[in-house]
């Protein structure tokens, strides 16, 4: 009995020290990739056609040669290349992201108040599509062939080919404009005071400080931005999910559960998506990092204060520094996505620690 134990014991901390090294090996990895993604945004920023000093500027100013010098030195303009490069990293290692050209604020406190606005929507939007795929996706597996699937087939097909921004304006005049069901543009109405920060989501920073108005009136703000951006990934996972469980079904496991006389709920909970499940968490973080990312055209038709709302506007007005900072801020949400879906493999399956 004991020798029975210590060979148990011996075989657990065998499987957290490769566990331990799976995550370090991940976390070496995720350092590297992060200084990738610095000098390939700061590369970016340097090749953009177009001058950020006559576009902050303005034309005026940028006619005279000693206000555009004093501006050049001011925001390290006039050094080279590669000194602004180093400085910048210097600048990062202290949090510092810079000054933003056309708001002069620092570009890590227009981050704080973006990124939390469009990863309140983005995250409610993965919550919802992921509950809705999982359920329409092994309906349509499991009864493949018939109506249901065909059905769930189109459905998905139409959410694939309609276009997400064509999908925001016609909620909105439908829902706002039309019926009056939910609130329109920005994350509150104007009559409602902002939540004291806490996580930066208002409807969550509302629940915690106990304003039940305010909470309700950012929810109805959240519900259009939430059911456009869910469309188009309810669409995509949905046929995702149809596809791996279809190849579980098919695998021996799975039919010797259903040989065994186990029924089809159990067969699909216990075993088929637990067997799908690796190809799936990879596919929502895809999803997840490009709703974080890509969320421009919604946030324009809602006015929604976000990501893609600064993104476009440092982008029109050169303002490099600010364009720098969404791109690192971007390059990070799909570095932490990946380590975390890589985390979850290697805790959930074995064999991939072990490769």
């Amino acid at each position: 009995m004991s020798e029975t134990r210590v060979i148990a014991t011996r075989k657990t901390r065998q499987a957290q020290h490769t566990l331990l090294r799976f995550l370090a090996r991940r976390a070496v990895t995720s350092v590297i990739l992060l200084f990738g993604i610095v000098l390939v945004t700061f590369s970016l920023t340097v090749i953009v056609p177009g001058d950020p000093v006559r576009a902050a500027l303005g034309e005026g100013a940028a006619s005279n040669p000693a206000t555009v010098e004093a501006f050049r030195q001011k925001y390290g303009l006039d050094q080279p290349v590669w000194i602004r490069f180093f400085l910048y990293v210097g600048n990062l290692l202290r949090g510092d992201l810079g000054t933003s050209l056309k708001s002069g604020q620092p570009v890590s406190a227009d981050l704080a108040k973006a990124v939390p606005a469009t990863a309140e929507i983005a995250f409610y939007a993965i919550i919802i599509s992921l509950a809705v795929a999982i359920v329409l996706g092994t309906l349509a597996a499991y009864r493949r062939g018939k109506v249901t699937d065909q059905v769930v087939r189109v459905v998905t097909l139409i959410g694939l080919s309609i276009p997400t921004f064509w999908m925001a304006i016609l909620t909105y005049q439908l829902f706002f404009m039309q019926l009056h069901w939910v609130s329109g543009s920005g994350r509150i109405s104007p009559t409602i005071t902002p939540p004291p920060r806490i996580t930066g989501f208002y409807t969550i920073d509302y629940l915690l400080n106990g304003d039940s108005v305010g909470f309700f009136d950012a929810t109805s703000h959240l519900a259009l931005p939430v059911l456009v951006l869910s469309l188009f990934t309810i669409a995509t996972l949905t046929r995702f999910v149809r596809t791996s469980v279809l190849e579980v079904l098919d695998m021996d496991y799975a039919r010797a559960a259903r040989a065994k006389g186990l029924s089809g709920r159990r067969v699909v909970v216990g075993y088929v998506l637990r067997g799908a499940a690796l190809p799936i968490l990879t596919l929502v973080g895809i999803a997840f990092g490009s709703l974080l990312s890509g969320t421009v055209l919604v946030e324009a038709v809602f006015a929604w204060p976000g990501l893609g709302t600064y993104a476009y506007n440092a982008s029109k007005n050169l303002d490099l520094l600010a364009v720098t900072g969404v791109g690192l801020v971007v390059g990070v949400f799909y570095l932490v996505i990946n380590l975390v879906v890589d985390v979850l493999y290697g805790v959930l399956d074995p064999r991939v620690r072990l490769s």
